[in-house]
C-alpha cells in the first residue's frame, strides 16, 4: 500500500484540544478504554471462528499485553484479536466517533452468542491523547489478503498511515506519553489503574516492563520463582572487600496476570461456596471482617443484570456508615455508587453490580436517567426486600442477630422508598427490654393481651376492699368495645433505658412491653410506619399513663379523688409558681412511685422538631419544654398523702418542689440550676428527718 497522508474527519479543528482536556474527568481512564477495545477485538475474532469465517490457530489463547518502557516513555497495549484493514482504520479511527463495536453488532446481530461486546463508543480510543504527545497503531486484520497497517498521529488533526510490519493478527497501540503523564508508565501506577478498571475483564491481561535487552540483573537473594533466569552473573571482587560479592542473575521477568476472567458474580449461586463469597469480599473490598450475609443477583429478563450485595457488620449510627457499590458494564468497571442505578439507602452496603444493558454516556461514568435505569433500581430493591423477608421467615434466629447491624439501612430504605417499606412492613424487628426481637404484628399483640388482663381486675373501695362490679348496660358495653376497636393500637418505646428506668420497672411489673428505639433515625421511621399502617401509634414509655398501671376503684372513690385532685393542684401550682402545670391524682398499683411526669407524644415530637430547627439557626416561636406535660401524683404514696393532709406551707411547698423534680429527673436530665436546687433541697429534707 502506498504511503498516505490526510486529515482526520473532525467537525471542528479544535476537537483534539477538547478531547485532551475534557473527554473524561479522570485521565487514567484511557487504560480502561484501550484495554476494553482490545477485549472487544478478541471477542470479534472468536465469533468469526465460531461462525466458520476464520480458523483460529492451534493453541490460541486470547490475551491482552500491557508493556511499559519508562526509558522510552511509552506504553504498548497489544491484543491478538480481529485486527483492522486499512479501510477499517480509515472508517473507525480517522472518522472520529464512528463506533466499530456498534457496526460489528449490527452486522452480526442474527448470529450473536453469549459473548458480549464491551465497547459502545467510537471515542474510546481517543482517550489516549489525553496523556500522549503521539499515538501509533500497528494492526493486521484476520482477513487472508490483508496487509498490516501503521498509523500515527501527534494529537493534532493530521495523521499518517502506511504499510506496517506487524506479522501476527491483532493490534498494538503505542502511546508516547506527555512529560506530565509519565506516572502512567510506572509499573505500580499502571497496576493500580488496571486493577481498578479491568480486574474482571473477560480475557487475560498481562503487565510487563520492557528495556533494551528485555532483561534486568538482580541479586540471588531477590530471585523470584516466577522469573526466567537467562544466565548467572559473577561480579568481580572489589579491592578492599573481604567477602566475595553476592551472586547475581540476569533475568527476564514474566508478565504478571492482573485480572480474574471469571468473576464470582458471573457464576450461578448454586455453583458458589460460602468460602468463595468471603474470599471475593476480602479481595475486592480489602475488608477482613466477615460480612453478615449476602445476596447474589442473577437476572436475564427483561434486562441482563448480575451482582453480589454484601451486608457488612455496621454497629454504628447510620449517618457515619459508608459502603461501596461497584458498578460494572460487561465486567468493565464504570464507577462507585451510581445513585441512578443503586437506591440511595443501599449505598450502605458493599457489592458489585454488572449490567451490560446500562445506557451510558461517552465517559461511561454517568447514566442517562431514563425509565430503564429506574427499573433496574427497583429490581435491586425488590431482591433485597425478598432476601430479608426470606431470612426472617426461614432463619429468624440469625435474622435477629443481624438486626442491630442492618436496621439503620432498612429504616432509611423505608423512609426513602414506599415500595420497599411496604415489602418490609412485617419483617421489621423491634427489640424489647429483655433483648428479644419481635415483628410489628407480634409487638402489637403482646400489649393487647396485658391490657385485657388489667380490665378483668376487680375494683376496690377507699379502704382497699373489693367491691362488686358495676352494673353495665349490654348496649353500652358493645359501644365501648366498638370504640376500643377504632382506637389506635399503641407501641411503646424507650429512648434511654437508664433515664426511663422507673417506667420500665412499672411496665415489666404489669407484663407490658416496650421497645428500645434510640437511634436518630427512629423518630422519622416511627412516623413513616404510622402513616403506612392505619390504627398504629407509637408512644414513648412516659407519654401516657394507661389504666393498666392504675388501681381499679369504685365510682365513689374515683369521685373523691377528683375532689382532692383540685385541691392538690392548687397547692402544687402555688409552690412551683406555675399556673399552667397540669396535675393528675391517681391511685397507682406501684405504691413506691410518688410522682411521674408524662409528656404527650405530639408535644415531644414537636419539641424535637423545634430543637432541630433551632440547631439550623431558625426561630420557631416560644414553644416551651413544659408544653404537653402532666404531673401524675400517686395517692397511694405517703409523700403525696402528706401534702394532701397538711397545710404547713414551708414543708408542703418543699415536698411539692421535690415531687416535681423527682418526676422531671425520670423524664429528662435537669438543667444546671434545677439540679443545684434539687441537691440543696434533698440535703435540707434529710436534715429535717435527722432531727
Amino acid at each position: 500500500m502506498a504511503s498516505k497522508k490526510g486529515n482526520l474527519s473532525i467537525n471542528s479543528e479544535n476537537m483534539f484540544p477538547i478531547i485532551k482536556k475534557w473527554l473524561y474527568s479522570d485521565h487514567d481512564i484511557f487504560y480502561r478504554e484501550v484495554i476494553s477495545n482490545a477485549c472487544d477485538a478478541v471477542t470479534k475474532i472468536r465469533k468469526m471462528d465460531m461462525m466458520g469465517e476464520y480458523e483460529l490457530p492451534e493453541g490460541f489463547k486470547p490475551r491482552v499485553d500491557v508493556v511499559l518502557n519508562d526509558k522510552e516513555k511509552t506504553i504498548k497495549i497489544t491484543d491478538n484479536g480481529i485486527g483492522m484493514t486499512a479501510e477499517e482504520v480509515e472508517e473507525y479511527i480517522n472518522q472520529v466517533a464512528f463506533s466499530g463495536a456498534t457496526d460489528f453488532l449490527n452486522k452480526y446481530k442474527d448470529k450473536a452468542n453469549a459473548d458480549q461486546i464491551i465497547g459502545h463508543f467510537g471515542l474510546g480510543f481517543y482517550s489516549t491523547f489525553m496523556v500522549s504527545d503521539s499515538v501509533d497503531i500497528d494492526t493486521l486484520s484476520y482477513k487472508s489478503d490483508a496487509a498490516s497497517v501503521h498509523w500515527t498521529c501527534d494529537g493534532g488533526s493530521d495523521f499518517e498511515m502506511s504499510d506496517g510490519d506487524k506479522k501476527e493478527v491483532g493490534t498494538t497501540i503505542t502511546l508516547h506519553l506527555s512529560d506530565d503523564c509519565l506516572e502512567f508508565c510506572n509499573e505500580y501506577k499502571a497496576r493500580e489503574v488496571i486493577e481498578k478498571y479491568c480486574s474482571f475483564m473477560p480475557y487475560d491481561i498481562y503487565l510487563s516492563r520492557e528495556n533494551e535487552e528485555g532483561t534486568e540483573t538482580i541479586k540471588a537473594s531477590e530471585k523470584l520463582d516466577s522469573d526466567v533466569v537467562i544466565e548467572e552473573v559473577h561480579p568481580e571482587k572489589k579491592e578492599g572487600e573481604d567477602k566475595e560479592p553476592e551472586l547475581e542473575y540476569k533475568i527476564k521477568r514474566r508478565p504478571q496476570l492482573l485480572n480474574d476472567t471469571h468473576p464470582l458474580w458471573a457464576k450461578t449461586p448454586k455453583d458458589c461456596t460460602n468460602e468463595e463469597y468471603l474470599e471475593f469480599y476480602r479481595k475486592v473490598f480489602r475488608d477482613y471482617k466477615e460480612p453478615l450475609f449476602w445476596i447474589h443477583l442473577n437476572m436475564d429478563y427483561p434486562f441482563n443484570l448480575k451482582g453480589i450485595l454484601y451486608f457488612p457488620k455496621i454497629n454504628m449510627e447510620f449517618e457515619s456508615i459508608e459502603g461501596t457499590i461497584k458498578l460494572y458494564n460487561n465486567q468493565v468497571f464504570i464507577a462507585d455508587n451510581i445513585k441512578e442505578v443503586i437506591p440511595e439507602y443501599l449505598m450502605l452496603l458493599k457489592g458489585v453490580i454488572d449490567c451490560p444493558d446500562l445506557p451510558l454516556n461517552v465517559s461511561r461514568s454517568a447514566l442517562q436517567n431514563d425509565g430503564f435505569v429506574k427499573k433496574i433500581s427497583e429490581y435491586i430493591s425488590k431482591k433485597v426486600a425478598e432476601k430479608l423477608a426470606g431470612l426472617c421467615k426461614t432463619d429468624k434466629e440469625n435474622y435477629d442477630k443481624y438486626w442491630d447491624d442492618i436496621s439503620p439501612f432498612i429504616k432509611y430504605g423505608c423512609l426513602k422508598d414506599d415500595k420497599f417499606c411496604e415489602k418490609m412492613n412485617d419483617y421489621i424487628l423491634f427489640k424489647n427490654l429483655d433483648g428479644k426481637y419481635l415483628t410489628l404484628p407480634e409487638a402489637l399483640q403482646i400489649n393487647k393481651e396485658a391490657e385485657e388482663e388489667a380490665k378483668k381486675e376487680e375494683a376496690v373501695d377507699e379502704n382497699g376492699n373489693k367491691v362488686e362490679a358495676e352494673v353495665v348496660d349490654d348496649k353500652a358495653e358493645d359501644k365501648k368495645d366498638e370504640k376500643e376497636e377504632k382506637e389506635p393500637r399503641i407501641i411503646y418505646y424507650v429512648t434511654d433505658e437508664q433515664q426511663q428506668s422507673q417506667y420500665i420497672k412499672m411496665f415489666k411489673a404489669q407484663k407490658m412491653e416496650a421497645f428500645v428505639m434510640k437511634h436518630n433515625i427512629d423518630t422519622p421511621f416511627m412516623q413513616q410506619l404510622e402513616s403506612k399502617n392505619e390504627g398504629i401509634s407509637f408512644k414513648r414509655i412516659d407519654a401516657d399513663l394507661t389504666d393498666t398501671f392504675k388501681s381499679k376503684t369504685s365510682k365513689k372513690v374515683a369521685a373523691e379523688l377528683e375532689e382532692k385532685e383540685k385541691e392538690l393542684a392548687e397547692k402544687l401550682k402555688k409552690a412551683l409558681k406555675n399556673d399552667k402545670l397540669a396535675v393528675k391524682l391517681e391511685k397507682l398499683k406501684d405504691k413506691k412511685v410518688s410522682s411521674m411526669l408524662t409528656v404527650s407524644e405530639e408535644s415531644r415530637r414537636l419539641a424535637d422538631m423545634m430543637k432541630m430547627y433551632a440547631m439550623n439557626g431558625m426561630s420557631m416561636g416560644d414553644f416551651g419544654a413544659s408544653e404537653g406535660q402532666t404531673l401524675i401524683l400517686n395517692a397511694n404514696h405517703p409523700l403525696v398523702q402528706y401534702v394532701m393532709e397538711n397545710n404547713d406551707e414551708k414543708n408542703t411547698s418543699m415536698i411539692c418542689e421535690q415531687l416535681y423534680d423527682l418526676a422531671r429527673i425520670q423524664n429528662a436530665p435537669l438543667d444546671a440550676e434545677s439540679m443545684t436546687k434539687f441537691v440543696e433541697r434533698s440535703n435540707e429534707i434529710m436534715m429535717i428527718l435527722a432531727k
